[in-house]
């Protein structure tokens, strides 16, 4: 999991989209339909680089013979304090294959759904490409 972190950490868009299998499904906290596929995925998290400001990973927590984890993080979107958790789940050769974002409190949910809205059709544009 340390590469995912590492990548993140660096804000490095390319190194967190080797870390995703191509079949990776991403379940985002203010959508409830899933978006399945690596180039979706990874744009969307090019887009959430974007958006959160101050980013960082506070907890990490390892189960499931180490191929389930829960990233712990604390952001900003303006002056809305954002706290949330990233639950990663690895196959087989170590790439993620799920990944589940929660955030809190509300008034956060509200800001990162507005955020996002005003970046999805550069994200849908950066998939397709």
């Amino acid at each position: 999991m340390s590469s995912f972190r590492k990548a993140v950490e660096a804000r490095d868009p390319e190194a967190m989209a080797a870390t995703l299998a191509e079949n990776v499904v991403f379940r985002s906290p203010v959508a409830f339909k899933p978006y399945p596929g690596k180039a979706i995925t990874a744009a969307i998290l090019r887009g959430v680089l974007r958006v959160f400001e101050d980013f960082r990973y506070v907890r990490e927590l390892t189960g499931g013979e180490g191929r389930d984890h829960a990233l712990v993080f604390e952001a900003r979107i303006g002056d809305v304090r954002v706290e949330g958790c990233d639950f990663l789940h690895l196959d087989e050769t170590g790439l993620i294959d799920e990944f589940t974002v929660m955030v809190r409190p509300l008034s956060a949910a509200q800001a990162l759904s507005e955020a996002m809205a005003a970046q999805f059709e550069q994200i849908q544009r950066e998939a397709i490409n």
